[in-house]
């Protein structure tokens, strides 16, 4: 079990939800991450995660599961962990189904993957890891939808995952093929380390047009789409005033909103002041539509 330094989602989450103005079909796009070795991030998020590369030119990749891209990873050799400031602190694949998040489990447990934690939140079961350069990544698979609409600021909350009973929907999880990531797995949602939580809601909810869906205080918020339990969480537990990674560091340089067509795209885009802009943190953020 992860303590609440790795993983801010492990209070119980009071907040209501208030009303989005972004269309309920917008979802997290592509995360772009700077590495210090990129051939060593490749061989990872390969041999470990289980995804598979697009497309590469020179120092610059593209990472998914076959479908639309999902990581974008771009070598800065030399570059250090960016522990400590505002950024990222993980991106969230999510699988199709509970039997793919067990079939990587037993993966992982086969192939000796280091894992940094694995939690049940009640409206879904997650696995925790952090890349050679302390990327924070998130493997899990949501509960079924009826079972925590409109009630996630009362279910959402962190307890240790029932290993025995995930793996239990596997005929034999030692012997059980494992040949990469689910085709059909997205990126769930991104979890940010931010300097202050009002500003984040005041950009997210307020222009932006996410809703609250559960919130921690000053220490945590999460916010969604369509009455998701969260496409979006951000924290201070590691941040709290800090500013955005500098060059020099393994950091995210895009967070991608993906908006379901171009009209939703320029209102969205008009409220924040265009399609590329920098959250209160100064974490910087694209909105987009699906190609």
């Amino acid at each position: 079990m992860i303590g609440a330094m790795e993983d801010p989602e492990e209070l119980t989450a009071v907040d209501e939800p208030v009303q989005a103005e972004v269309p309920a079909a917008t979802r997290m796009g592509a995360v772009h991450l700077t590495v210090a070795d990129l051939d060593r991030s490749l061989a990872y998020y390969e041999q470990q995660i289980g995804l598979r590369v697009h497309a590469r030119d020179g120092g610059r990749a593209t990472v998914g599961a076959g479908g639309e891209d999902l990581l974008v990873l771009t070598e800065e050799p030399g570059a250090r962990p960016a522990d400590g400031y505002s950024g990222l602190f993980h991106f969230a694949l999510l699988v199709p189904e509970r039997a793919d998040l067990a079939r990587w489990l037993a993966h992982a447990a086969r192939d000796r993957v280091a894992l940094s934690g694995l939690s049940d939140h009640a409206v879904s079961e997650a696995i925790y890891l952090r890349d050679p350069d302390h990327h924070g990544i998130e493997v899990y698979a949501d509960r079924p939808r009826e079972e925590w609409e409109g009630k996630v600021w009362e279910r959402l909350t962190t307890l240790p995952l029932d290993v025995d009973d995930l793996l239990g929907v596997l005929d034999d999880p030692a012997t059980e093929p494992f040949d990469g990531l689910a085709t059909g797995t997205v990126m769930g949602h991104v979890h940010l380390c931010v300097a202050a939580i009002e500003p984040t809601n005041a950009f997210y909810r307020d222009r932006l047009g996410f809703a609250v869906m559960a919130g921690l205080g000053d220490q945590a918020t999460f916010l969604s789409a369509g009455g998701y339990h969260h496409h979006l969480g951000a924290n201070t537990w590691q941040s709290a005033g800090a500013p955005y990674a500098p060059e020099g560091h393994a950091r995210v340089t895009q967070m991608t909103i993906v908006l379901p067509d171009a009209a939703s795209l320029d209102e969205t885009a008009r409220r924040v002041g265009g399609t590329e802009v920098r959250d209160p943190s100064g974490i910087p953020v694209v909105l987009t539509t699906a190609a």
